[in-house]
Protein backbone atom coordinates (compact mmCIF):
# COMPACT_ATOMS: atom_id res chain seq x y z
CA UNK A 1 0.00 0.00 0.00
CA UNK A 2 0.97 3.62 -1.00
CA UNK A 3 2.93 5.51 1.75
CA UNK A 4 1.55 9.42 2.42
CA UNK A 5 3.23 12.01 3.93
CA UNK A 6 1.18 14.54 5.40
CA UNK A 7 3.16 17.44 6.79
CA UNK A 8 1.04 19.95 8.81
CA UNK A 9 -1.89 19.06 11.40
CA UNK A 10 -3.59 22.28 11.66
CA UNK A 11 -7.47 23.31 12.48
CA UNK A 12 -8.38 21.68 8.36
CA UNK A 13 -6.22 18.55 8.07
CA UNK A 14 -8.24 15.84 10.47
CA UNK A 15 -11.11 14.74 8.18
CA UNK A 16 -8.51 14.56 4.96
CA UNK A 17 -6.16 12.42 7.23
CA UNK A 18 -8.89 10.43 8.46
CA UNK A 19 -10.37 9.81 5.09
CA UNK A 20 -6.83 8.37 3.88
CA UNK A 21 -6.78 6.01 7.08
CA UNK A 22 -9.81 4.72 6.73
CA UNK A 23 -9.18 4.32 3.15
CA UNK A 24 -6.00 1.46 3.74
CA UNK A 25 -3.25 3.98 3.24
CA UNK A 26 -0.22 4.22 5.33
CA UNK A 27 0.27 7.72 6.39
CA UNK A 28 2.60 10.33 8.23
CA UNK A 29 1.32 13.17 10.18
CA UNK A 30 4.67 15.49 10.00
CA UNK A 31 4.32 18.54 12.30
CA UNK A 32 6.06 20.93 14.28
CA UNK A 33 4.00 20.09 17.19
CA UNK A 34 3.66 16.37 17.24
CA UNK A 35 0.77 16.05 20.04
CA UNK A 36 -1.30 17.34 17.37
CA UNK A 37 0.07 14.78 14.50
CA UNK A 38 -0.70 12.50 17.18
CA UNK A 39 -4.43 13.39 17.60
CA UNK A 40 -4.62 12.78 14.17
CA UNK A 41 -3.54 9.15 13.51
CA UNK A 42 -4.80 7.65 17.33
CA UNK A 43 -6.88 4.61 16.73
CA UNK A 44 -5.19 3.45 13.21
CA UNK A 45 -2.54 0.88 12.90
CA UNK A 46 -1.50 2.80 9.59
CA UNK A 47 -1.14 6.19 11.10
CA UNK A 48 2.17 7.59 12.22
CA UNK A 49 3.06 10.18 13.85
CA UNK A 50 6.56 12.53 14.00
CA UNK A 51 8.24 15.92 14.72
CA UNK A 52 9.12 18.30 11.96
CA UNK A 53 10.79 21.34 11.69
CA UNK A 54 10.87 22.75 7.78
CA UNK A 55 13.63 24.38 8.22
CA UNK A 56 15.69 21.04 8.90
CA UNK A 57 16.04 20.37 5.16
CA UNK A 58 18.41 17.11 5.58
CA UNK A 59 15.39 15.25 7.61
CA UNK A 60 12.73 16.83 5.46
CA UNK A 61 14.11 15.40 2.34
CA UNK A 62 14.69 12.19 5.20
CA UNK A 63 11.13 11.62 5.36
CA UNK A 64 10.11 12.27 1.70
CA UNK A 65 12.21 10.01 0.35
CA UNK A 66 10.22 7.06 2.57
CA UNK A 67 7.01 7.80 1.36
CA UNK A 68 5.14 7.88 -2.11
CA UNK A 69 2.69 10.72 -2.34
CA UNK A 70 4.00 13.81 -0.56
CA UNK A 71 1.02 16.62 1.36
CA UNK A 72 1.66 20.04 1.99
CA UNK A 73 -0.94 21.38 4.20
CA UNK A 74 1.72 23.84 5.67
CA UNK A 75 1.65 27.59 5.07
CA UNK A 76 1.92 28.45 1.22
CA UNK A 77 5.13 29.93 1.64
CA UNK A 78 6.73 26.39 2.32
CA UNK A 79 5.16 24.70 -0.59
CA UNK A 80 7.80 25.78 -2.75
CA UNK A 81 10.48 24.04 -0.97
CA UNK A 82 8.73 20.55 -0.77
CA UNK A 83 7.99 21.05 -4.75
CA UNK A 84 11.93 21.27 -5.31
CA UNK A 85 12.68 18.03 -2.73
CA UNK A 86 10.26 16.20 -4.40
CA UNK A 87 11.40 16.83 -7.91
CA UNK A 88 14.78 16.21 -6.85
CA UNK A 89 13.48 12.58 -5.17
CA UNK A 90 10.83 12.15 -8.25
CA UNK A 91 7.50 12.29 -6.13
CA UNK A 92 4.13 13.46 -6.56
CA UNK A 93 2.50 16.16 -4.25
CA UNK A 94 -0.41 17.43 -3.21
CA UNK A 95 -1.91 20.86 -1.84
CA UNK A 96 -4.99 22.88 -1.22
CA UNK A 97 -3.31 26.29 -2.23
CA UNK A 98 -3.42 28.35 -4.87
CA UNK A 99 -0.28 28.09 -7.36
CA UNK A 100 1.56 30.62 -7.02
CA UNK A 101 4.07 31.60 -9.76
CA UNK A 102 7.13 29.91 -8.35
CA UNK A 103 4.96 26.73 -8.65
CA UNK A 104 3.83 27.04 -11.78
CA UNK A 105 7.61 27.27 -12.79
CA UNK A 106 8.14 23.83 -11.91
CA UNK A 107 5.23 22.37 -14.62
CA UNK A 108 8.65 21.23 -17.36
CA UNK A 109 10.48 19.71 -14.66
CA UNK A 110 7.18 17.82 -13.44
CA UNK A 111 5.98 16.86 -16.77
CA UNK A 112 9.72 15.15 -17.80
CA UNK A 113 9.70 13.08 -14.63
CA UNK A 114 6.34 11.90 -14.83
CA UNK A 115 5.36 13.33 -11.82
CA UNK A 116 1.48 15.13 -10.76
CA UNK A 117 1.11 18.24 -8.40
CA UNK A 118 -2.09 18.85 -7.68
CA UNK A 119 -2.90 22.04 -6.11
CA UNK A 120 -6.21 23.94 -4.86
CA UNK A 121 -7.76 20.75 -4.54
CA UNK A 122 -9.94 22.10 -1.26
CA UNK A 123 -13.17 24.53 -1.18
CA UNK A 124 -12.40 27.50 -2.37
CA UNK A 125 -10.42 26.99 -4.61
CA UNK A 126 -11.08 23.41 -5.15
CA UNK A 127 -14.74 22.80 -5.50
CA UNK A 128 -15.30 25.58 -6.75
CA UNK A 129 -13.26 24.78 -9.81
CA UNK A 130 -14.50 21.78 -10.36
CA UNK A 131 -18.54 22.60 -9.47
CA UNK A 132 -18.02 25.26 -12.27
CA UNK A 133 -15.84 23.28 -15.08
CA UNK A 134 -18.84 20.08 -14.85
CA UNK A 135 -21.45 22.59 -16.17
CA UNK A 136 -19.41 24.98 -18.30
CA UNK A 137 -18.02 21.57 -20.36
CA UNK A 138 -21.41 20.64 -20.27
CA UNK A 139 -22.75 23.41 -21.94
CA UNK A 140 -19.68 23.78 -24.59
CA UNK A 141 -20.32 20.32 -25.30
CA UNK A 142 -23.75 20.87 -26.14
CA UNK A 143 -22.64 23.74 -28.77
CA UNK A 144 -23.63 26.63 -25.59
CA UNK A 145 -22.60 29.37 -24.42
CA UNK A 146 -22.13 30.81 -20.84
CA UNK A 147 -22.61 34.44 -21.80
CA UNK A 148 -22.59 35.21 -17.82
CA UNK A 149 -21.23 33.41 -14.87
CA UNK A 150 -20.68 34.32 -11.39
CA UNK A 151 -19.45 32.02 -8.04
CA UNK A 152 -19.41 33.28 -4.67
CA UNK A 153 -18.54 31.16 -1.79
CA UNK A 154 -18.28 31.97 2.29
CA UNK A 155 -17.85 30.33 5.66
CA UNK A 156 -20.03 31.74 8.13
CA UNK A 157 -22.28 30.55 11.62
CA UNK A 158 -24.93 28.18 10.81
CA UNK A 159 -28.12 30.15 11.40
CA UNK A 160 -28.31 28.87 14.69
CA UNK A 161 -24.97 30.02 15.63
CA UNK A 162 -25.37 33.05 14.24
CA UNK A 163 -25.51 35.11 17.34
CA UNK A 164 -23.75 38.26 17.38
CA UNK A 165 -23.86 41.93 15.49
CA UNK A 166 -21.01 40.28 12.44
CA UNK A 167 -23.33 37.73 11.68
CA UNK A 168 -19.55 35.58 11.41
CA UNK A 169 -16.86 33.58 14.11
CA UNK A 170 -13.56 32.23 13.10
CA UNK A 171 -12.93 28.84 12.06
CA UNK A 172 -9.33 29.82 10.23
CA UNK A 173 -7.17 32.81 10.63
CA UNK A 174 -8.52 36.02 11.70
CA UNK A 175 -5.62 37.79 10.28
CA UNK A 176 -6.27 36.40 6.53
CA UNK A 177 -10.01 37.41 6.95
CA UNK A 178 -9.05 41.18 7.96
CA UNK A 179 -6.17 41.35 5.55
CA UNK A 180 -8.28 40.57 2.87
CA UNK A 181 -10.31 43.21 3.50
CA UNK A 182 -7.70 45.46 2.05
CA UNK A 183 -7.68 43.93 -1.67
CA UNK A 184 -8.39 45.36 -4.90
CA UNK A 185 -10.77 43.79 -6.81
CA UNK A 186 -11.04 43.55 -10.86
CA UNK A 187 -13.85 41.45 -12.76
CA UNK A 188 -15.38 41.70 -15.95
CA UNK A 189 -19.40 42.35 -15.61
CA UNK A 190 -21.73 42.97 -19.31
CA UNK A 191 -18.78 43.34 -20.82
CA UNK A 192 -16.58 45.87 -19.10
CA UNK A 193 -13.73 45.19 -17.06
CA UNK A 194 -14.42 46.52 -13.40
CA UNK A 195 -11.37 47.98 -11.13
CA UNK A 196 -11.85 47.77 -7.65
CA UNK A 197 -9.60 49.78 -4.93
CA UNK A 198 -9.29 48.47 -1.74
CA UNK A 199 -10.26 50.96 0.15
CA UNK A 200 -13.82 51.13 -1.85
CA UNK A 201 -13.84 47.04 -1.98
CA UNK A 202 -17.15 47.29 0.60
CA UNK A 203 -18.51 49.97 -1.13
CA UNK A 204 -18.98 47.24 -4.02
CA UNK A 205 -21.73 44.85 -2.39
CA UNK A 206 -24.80 43.04 -3.62
CA UNK A 207 -27.26 41.57 -2.49
CA UNK A 208 -27.85 37.52 -3.29
CA UNK A 209 -30.69 35.18 -1.89
CA UNK A 210 -29.40 31.93 -1.45
CA UNK A 211 -32.30 29.27 -1.05
CA UNK A 212 -33.17 28.01 1.81
CA UNK A 213 -31.21 30.72 3.62
CA UNK A 214 -32.60 34.13 2.79
CA UNK A 215 -30.06 37.37 1.43
CA UNK A 216 -26.57 37.59 2.32
CA UNK A 217 -24.14 40.11 1.05
CA UNK A 218 -21.61 39.90 -1.60
CA UNK A 219 -18.42 41.60 -2.28
CA UNK A 220 -15.98 40.77 -4.90
CA UNK A 221 -12.98 38.53 -4.40
CA UNK A 222 -9.54 39.31 -5.83
CA UNK A 223 -8.87 39.36 -9.51
CA UNK A 224 -11.54 37.30 -10.99
CA UNK A 225 -10.22 37.68 -14.67
CA UNK A 226 -7.33 34.96 -14.61
CA UNK A 227 -10.78 32.54 -14.47
CA UNK A 228 -12.01 33.66 -18.31
CA UNK A 229 -8.92 31.91 -19.71
CA UNK A 230 -8.75 29.03 -16.94
CA UNK A 231 -11.87 28.56 -17.13
CA UNK A 232 -12.39 28.71 -21.20
CA UNK A 233 -14.74 31.34 -21.04
CA UNK A 234 -13.67 33.44 -24.25
CA UNK A 235 -17.27 33.83 -25.00
CA UNK A 236 -17.84 35.06 -21.95
CA UNK A 237 -19.61 38.75 -20.94
CA UNK A 238 -19.23 38.28 -17.43
CA UNK A 239 -16.89 36.17 -15.32
CA UNK A 240 -16.75 37.35 -11.42
CA UNK A 241 -15.87 35.79 -8.03
CA UNK A 242 -17.28 37.08 -5.00
CA UNK A 243 -17.43 36.30 -1.11
CA UNK A 244 -20.78 35.56 1.24
CA UNK A 245 -21.05 37.78 4.03
CA UNK A 246 -24.26 38.32 6.70
CA UNK A 247 -25.72 41.59 6.34
CA UNK A 248 -24.25 44.57 7.53
CA UNK A 249 -20.11 42.95 7.77
CA UNK A 250 -19.75 44.88 4.44
CA UNK A 251 -20.67 48.43 5.95
CA UNK A 252 -19.03 47.61 9.61
CA UNK A 253 -15.87 46.57 7.36
CA UNK A 254 -15.63 49.43 5.08
CA UNK A 255 -15.66 52.02 8.17
CA UNK A 256 -13.40 49.87 10.30
CA UNK A 257 -10.93 50.51 6.94
CA UNK A 258 -11.52 54.51 7.11
CA UNK A 259 -10.95 54.48 10.65
CA UNK A 260 -7.11 52.85 9.98
CA UNK A 261 -7.87 49.77 12.00
CA UNK A 262 -6.17 47.11 9.14
CA UNK A 263 -3.33 49.09 8.98
CA UNK A 264 -0.13 46.77 10.10
CA UNK A 265 2.43 49.60 10.38
CA UNK A 266 4.47 48.92 13.84
CA UNK A 267 2.98 51.87 16.60
CA UNK A 268 5.51 52.90 19.30
CA UNK A 269 3.88 52.80 22.29
CA UNK A 270 0.59 50.91 21.14
CA UNK A 271 1.37 47.44 23.52
CA UNK A 272 -0.65 48.37 27.06
CA UNK A 273 -2.59 50.90 25.97
CA UNK A 274 -6.68 50.38 25.52
CA UNK A 275 -8.80 50.19 23.10
CA UNK A 276 -10.15 53.28 23.86
CA UNK A 277 -6.74 55.27 23.38
CA UNK A 278 -5.74 53.32 20.72
CA UNK A 279 -8.97 54.37 18.82
CA UNK A 280 -8.37 58.18 20.11
CA UNK A 281 -5.26 58.09 18.39
CA UNK A 282 -6.51 56.71 15.15
CA UNK A 283 -8.95 59.47 14.77
CA UNK A 284 -6.08 62.23 16.11
CA UNK A 285 -8.00 63.44 19.47
CA UNK A 286 -7.43 62.97 23.37
CA UNK A 287 -8.11 59.50 25.03
CA UNK A 288 -10.06 62.23 27.86
CA UNK A 289 -12.29 63.26 24.62
CA UNK A 290 -15.66 61.38 24.01
CA UNK A 291 -14.15 59.21 21.52
CA UNK A 292 -17.50 57.30 20.50
CA UNK A 293 -18.91 60.39 19.29
CA UNK A 294 -15.83 62.00 17.70
CA UNK A 295 -15.38 58.32 16.09
CA UNK A 296 -19.09 58.29 14.58
CA UNK A 297 -18.40 62.27 13.40
CA UNK A 298 -14.89 61.07 11.59
CA UNK A 299 -16.74 58.54 9.75
CA UNK A 300 -19.93 60.07 8.88
CA UNK A 301 -22.41 58.13 11.17
CA UNK A 302 -24.53 59.19 14.17
CA UNK A 303 -23.84 57.62 17.44
CA UNK A 304 -26.98 55.26 16.90
CA UNK A 305 -25.97 53.57 13.98
CA UNK A 306 -25.56 49.91 13.89
CA UNK A 307 -21.93 50.30 12.82
CA UNK A 308 -20.95 52.23 15.93
CA UNK A 309 -22.91 50.19 18.11
CA UNK A 310 -20.91 47.25 16.12
CA UNK A 311 -17.29 48.86 16.86
CA UNK A 312 -18.84 49.40 20.83
CA UNK A 313 -19.73 45.80 21.32
CA UNK A 314 -16.74 44.27 20.07
CA UNK A 315 -14.79 46.43 22.70
CA UNK A 316 -12.91 49.28 20.17
CA UNK A 317 -14.06 51.68 23.05
CA UNK A 318 -13.39 50.30 26.33
CA UNK A 319 -11.32 50.98 29.16
CA UNK A 320 -10.06 47.15 28.28
CA UNK A 321 -5.81 46.77 27.38
CA UNK A 322 -5.47 45.82 23.77
CA UNK A 323 -4.18 41.95 23.04
CA UNK A 324 -0.23 41.54 22.21
CA UNK A 325 0.44 42.93 19.02
CA UNK A 326 2.38 46.28 17.81
CA UNK A 327 -0.12 47.02 15.41
CA UNK A 328 -3.33 48.04 14.69
CA UNK A 329 -4.29 45.26 12.57
CA UNK A 330 -2.97 42.42 14.73
CA UNK A 331 -4.54 44.11 17.49
CA UNK A 332 -8.19 44.09 15.70
CA UNK A 333 -7.28 40.24 14.36
CA UNK A 334 -6.96 39.20 18.39
CA UNK A 335 -9.87 41.07 19.32
CA UNK A 336 -12.06 39.39 16.84
CA UNK A 337 -11.00 36.41 17.26
CA UNK A 338 -12.13 36.76 21.13
CA UNK A 339 -15.04 37.77 20.37
CA UNK A 340 -16.35 35.84 16.97
CA UNK A 341 -15.80 32.39 18.15
CA UNK A 342 -17.09 28.87 17.55
CA UNK A 343 -18.72 27.56 20.97
CA UNK A 344 -18.87 24.12 22.22
CA UNK A 345 -21.28 22.10 20.24
CA UNK A 346 -21.85 25.21 17.50
CA UNK A 347 -21.73 24.77 13.55
CA UNK A 348 -20.39 26.31 10.85
CA UNK A 349 -21.68 26.53 7.15
CA UNK A 350 -19.90 26.73 3.68
CA UNK A 351 -22.21 28.08 1.17
CA UNK A 352 -20.87 27.86 -2.57
CA UNK A 353 -23.24 28.97 -5.68
CA UNK A 354 -22.13 29.25 -9.22
CA UNK A 355 -24.85 31.11 -11.84
CA UNK A 356 -24.41 30.65 -15.07
CA UNK A 357 -26.73 32.58 -18.25
CA UNK A 358 -26.74 30.10 -21.14
CA UNK A 359 -27.40 30.77 -24.38
CA UNK A 360 -27.92 27.66 -25.98
CA UNK A 361 -27.33 26.31 -29.79
CA UNK A 362 -31.35 27.36 -30.32
CA UNK A 363 -30.53 30.79 -29.17
CA UNK A 364 -32.44 29.97 -25.87
CA UNK A 365 -31.59 31.25 -22.90
CA UNK A 366 -31.35 29.57 -19.53
CA UNK A 367 -30.50 30.26 -15.95
CA UNK A 368 -28.31 27.51 -14.06
CA UNK A 369 -27.50 27.92 -10.57
CA UNK A 370 -25.29 24.81 -8.58
CA UNK A 371 -25.31 25.50 -4.91
CA UNK A 372 -23.47 23.52 -1.86
CA UNK A 373 -24.56 24.45 1.55
CA UNK A 374 -22.72 22.26 3.84
CA UNK A 375 -22.70 22.54 7.50
CA UNK A 376 -20.27 21.32 10.30
CA UNK A 377 -20.74 18.14 12.80
CA UNK A 378 -21.69 19.29 16.66
CA UNK A 379 -18.75 18.64 18.47
CA UNK A 380 -17.49 17.07 15.18
CA UNK A 381 -15.04 18.41 12.04
CA UNK A 382 -16.11 21.72 11.03
CA UNK A 383 -17.55 22.16 7.65
CA UNK A 384 -14.63 24.23 6.78
CA UNK A 385 -12.15 21.34 7.33
CA UNK A 386 -14.21 18.88 5.94
CA UNK A 387 -15.07 21.15 2.14
CA UNK A 388 -11.01 21.70 2.21
CA UNK A 389 -9.21 18.44 3.42
CA UNK A 390 -11.99 16.16 1.96
CA UNK A 391 -11.08 16.88 -1.94
CA UNK A 392 -7.12 16.52 -1.00
CA UNK A 393 -8.00 13.50 0.88
CA UNK A 394 -9.68 12.02 -2.11
CA UNK A 395 -7.74 13.38 -4.55
CA UNK A 396 -4.34 11.51 -2.91
CA UNK A 397 -6.34 8.51 -2.70
CA UNK A 398 -6.92 8.70 -6.76
CA UNK A 399 -2.98 9.62 -7.09
CA UNK A 400 -2.35 6.30 -4.54
CA UNK A 401 -4.51 4.72 -7.35
CA UNK A 402 -2.80 5.92 -10.06
CA UNK A 403 -6.46 6.86 -11.84
CA UNK A 404 -5.23 10.59 -12.52
CA UNK A 405 -3.09 10.23 -16.00
CA UNK A 406 -1.84 13.73 -16.10
CA UNK A 407 1.06 14.90 -14.93
CA UNK A 408 2.81 18.38 -14.30
CA UNK A 409 1.56 21.31 -12.15
CA UNK A 410 -2.29 21.00 -12.35
CA UNK A 411 -5.42 22.11 -10.98
CA UNK A 412 -8.76 20.18 -10.64
CA UNK A 413 -10.48 21.81 -13.70
CA UNK A 414 -10.01 19.24 -15.87
CA UNK A 415 -12.66 16.60 -16.48
CA UNK A 416 -10.05 13.84 -15.82
CA UNK A 417 -9.93 15.03 -12.17
CA UNK A 418 -13.29 16.47 -11.38
CA UNK A 419 -15.56 14.18 -12.80
CA UNK A 420 -13.47 11.12 -10.09
CA UNK A 421 -13.45 13.98 -7.43
CA UNK A 422 -17.00 14.88 -7.36
CA UNK A 423 -18.50 11.35 -7.64
CA UNK A 424 -16.32 10.36 -4.67
CA UNK A 425 -17.59 13.53 -2.45
CA UNK A 426 -20.82 12.86 -2.91
CA UNK A 427 -20.34 9.88 -1.17
CA UNK A 428 -19.36 11.99 1.94
CA UNK A 429 -22.30 13.89 1.67
CA UNK A 430 -20.93 17.13 -0.20
CA UNK A 431 -22.67 17.62 -3.37
CA UNK A 432 -23.75 20.21 -5.42
CA UNK A 433 -27.37 20.95 -6.27
CA UNK A 434 -28.02 22.00 -9.82
CA UNK A 435 -31.07 24.11 -11.17
CA UNK A 436 -31.98 25.07 -14.24
CA UNK A 437 -34.85 27.87 -15.28
CA UNK A 438 -35.72 29.02 -18.93
CA UNK A 439 -35.47 32.51 -19.54
CA UNK A 440 -37.79 34.41 -21.97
Amino acid sequence: MKKVLVLGAGLVSKPGVTFLLKNGLNVTVASRTVSKAEALVQGFENGTAKQILVDNTEELEKLILGHDIMVSLLPWVHHLKVATLCIKNNKPMATTSYVSPDMKSLDADAKAKGLLFLNEIGVDPGIDHMSAMKIIDEVHDANGKVMHFYSYCGGLPAPEANDNPYGYKFSWSPKGVVLASRNPAKFLENGKIVNIEGKDLFLNKRIEEVDGLGDFEVYPNRDSMPYQELYGLQEAQTVMRGTYRNIGWCDTFKKIVDIGLVDDTPVPGIEGCTFKSMMAACIGISPEENVKAKAAEKIGLPQDNFVIKNLEWLGLFSEETVPEGNNRLDILSEQLLKKLKYEEGERDMIILKHKFIVQNEDTSKDLITSTLIDYGIPNGDSSMARTVSLPLGIGVKLMAEDKIKLTGVQIPNKKEIYDLVLDELEKEDIKMVEKKTALI
